[in-house]
């Protein structure tokens, strides 16, 4: 099989058959042997009644049902899982997204040989403030923070190869930030390309001021897993070795000085009556918590699983 279209969607029925028939057109006019793999992420419109009535009249469309909305990374993860074509693309359901785009796609990965290849929307049709602007502002704290050269890492349209969706795992609302992820997993080979942005059709955006904390949030994340996902130790560790011994030599020095005064017959107050002395004091005990931290990350590292993340109700 050539391609894979992996399209998450949550109330997008108006749409649903419209997207399905251009995939289509745009498939059998290349000659591409493909699936399209919708992932209802818990709409309560009719959206799985329309997945369902396209698997009946196609044979190339497959479906997984969520039981309840929990997000489109859990999606994205359901639909990687099942995908089985050389290239995986994946695109939103709101016809924002161009099926132009997919031979271009699919010939950067398999001629060109890169690992991913993510859109860019240079023009676009969103409201400036809602999610364009913010877009710019996550879109440059990305490039800074992962090293990598994307000017939309949260475009919809990305093509992979088969190896990449296998070996990068999905969470949370990492969707944001795949390319960051897959760079981590060691698939450099990533660019970009311009690609086809339009206008909202059916329905409304699913953008809000929450998905901008969360993003900022995301990102944060994201940097500290790039940085010491694997090894929590060497931040925590470090910097709580540091912090304590900063407090175990300020303590001695305290308890040294008190011991010279009194030698010496110099005026003195109680050591527990210095406050320097509890300053130093909770500075170890910040430094040991850090330790621990570090030490539990590594024992939570190479024991947690994450499975159970969302559960199906059906499949087609």
């Amino acid at each position: 099989m050539d391609i894979s279209v992996v399209i998450p969607l949550l109330n997008e029925e108006e749409s649903l058959q419209e997207l399905h028939d251009w995939i289509a057109k745009i498939m059998q006019s290349n000659h591409f042997s493909y699936e399209i793999l919708f992932i209802d992420d818990g709409s309560t419109d009719k959206s799985w009644d329309v997945v369902t009535q396209l698997s009946k009249q196609n044979s190339c469309v497959k479906g997984i049902q969520f039981l309840q909305n929990y997000g489109k990374s859990q999606a994205l993860h359901a639909g990687f899982k099942k995908v089985q074509a050389d290239v995986v693309i994946t695109m939103d359901a709101d016809l924002q997204d161009s099926p132009e785009e997919i031979p271009e796609l699919y010939r950067l990965i398999t001629k060109e040989d890169y690992h991913l290849v993510s859109g860019w929307k240079k023009k676009r049709y969103d409201s400036k403030i809602r999610k364009n602007f913010p877009s710019k502002l996550f879109n440059w704290a990305a490039r800074k923070t992962s090293g990598l050269s994307l000017h939309d890492f949260n475009c919809g349209l990305k093509s992979y190869k088969l190896k990449v969706v296998k070996n990068i795992d999905v969470y949370g609302e990492m969707h944001r930030y795949i390319p960051v992820l897959a760079k981590h997993q060691g698939f450099n080979r990533i660019t970009e390309t311009v690609v086809q942005h339009q206008a909202r059709k059916y329905g409304e955006t699913k953008f809000g001021m929450s998905r901008f904390t969360n993003g900022f949030l995301d990102l944060l994340t994201i940097w500290f897993l790039t940085k010491f996902g694997k090894r929590p130790m060497h931040l925590f560790g470090l910097l709580g070795s540091f912090m304590f011994l900063i407090g175990f030599l300020a303590t001695g020095y305290i308890g040294a000085l008190k011991l010279y005064k009194l030698y010496h017959g110099f005026k003195t107050i109680l050591v527990t009556d210095n406050p320097w002395f509890y300053i130093a004091l909770a500075t170890m005990i910040i430094g040991t918590q850090l330790f621990l931290a570090g030490f539990i990350g590594e024992l939570i590292l190479r024991s947690k699983q994450r499975e159970n993340r969302y559960q199906i109700k059906d499949v087609i």
